[in-house]
């Protein structure tokens, strides 16, 4: 199986890559398989439906996804290339704390195959515009960051892989923060996340960010098949033709080196386990 699980189109507000040109593209390089995931956030975002304004950023609406309109094109998708792709509906909801009951109603609205768990933003701050970092020390804003996951995942269950779990480490301008002093919150995390049948997705776009670590760290993947996760998606973050199925097969070979044997894909919010094989 050669599959992208975190795939994202013009739904998006930070993407305008049209969804019919990215299943062509992906069929066009062998994946057998993709989730749409676009951005959902709650706190930061409107719904188009909710009778506010929108707001504009840089010529693109600043608003969550047009669900009805992003259903029926998924389902067009399945009916005009299902033959040579499968095309599974997700979303990528970007969780705080106080804006857990609103995608708990989102949740209820739609049939999902996937859902993406990310924290984008703590207390309305987004990490990426460094809004979220400034005033506060690195020690303070990474334990904070791990702190707002923590609680959303004891709180908030509808999802089915924690997304680029440690996406502070992208925005952190201050350098690589000691991972010893967050580990006894990961595990928290992890263990709430297993013991609930979760999983954790590895997001290949710490190649195109220059990382020097994946994302999750190796030492966040290790730590996740210790405590005996088995739960694991791959994922390009895409929002453009270049992204899409990128590092698919190394990061494969990476879950092999560090023990895991196989990965997942969903149907109807179910984990369906692969073997992690060689992709030619």
């Amino acid at each position: 199986m050669f599959a992208d699980y975190h795939v994202h189109t013009e739904f998006s507000d930070d993407s305008v890559y049209p969804m019919e040109d990215v299943v062509k593209d992906a069929i066009k390089m062998g994946l057998e398989e993709i989730c749409v995931t676009d951005h959902v956030d709650y706190g930061v975002k409107i719904d188009w439906d909710c009778g506010k304004e929108i707001r504009y950023r840089n010529g693109e609406p600043y608003a969550n996804v047009d669900y009805p309109r992003y259903m029926e094109e998924i389902k067009r998708m399945n009916q005009l290339y299902g033959d040579r792709i499968l095309v599974k509906t997700g979303l990528e909801f970007g969780v705080q704390r106080h804006t857990i009951p609103q995608y708990e109603a989102l949740f209820q609205r739609y049939p999902f195959d996937f859902i993406i768990l990310s924290v984008h933003q703590v207390d309305d701050q987004e990490l990426w515009t460094q809004d979220f970092q400034r005033g506060k020390t690195q020690q303070e804003y990474n334990e904070r960051y791990y702190e707002e996951m923590l609680e959303v995942v004891k709180h908030f269950k509808n999802y089915s892989v924690l997304g680029h779990m440690d996406l502070i480490t992208r925005y952190d301008e201050a350098g690589i923060y000691p991972f010893e002093r967050v580990r006894p919150i990961v595990e928290e995390i992890l263990k709430t996340v297993i013991a609930d049948g979760k999983g954790i997705e590895v997001n290949t776009s710490s190649h195109r960010y220059g990382l020097a670590d994946t994302t999750p760290s190796v030492e966040i993947l290790k730590l996740y098949r210790e405590l005996g996760g088995r739960v694991v998606t791959i994922g390009s973050d895409s929002h453009k033709a270049a992204h899409l199925g990128a590092y698919i097969g190394e990061t494969m070979k990476l879950l092999r080196e560090l023990g895991f044997r196989q990965y997942c894909t969903f149907e109807k919010m179910k984990p369906i386990f692969h073997d992690l094989q060689e992709q030619s």
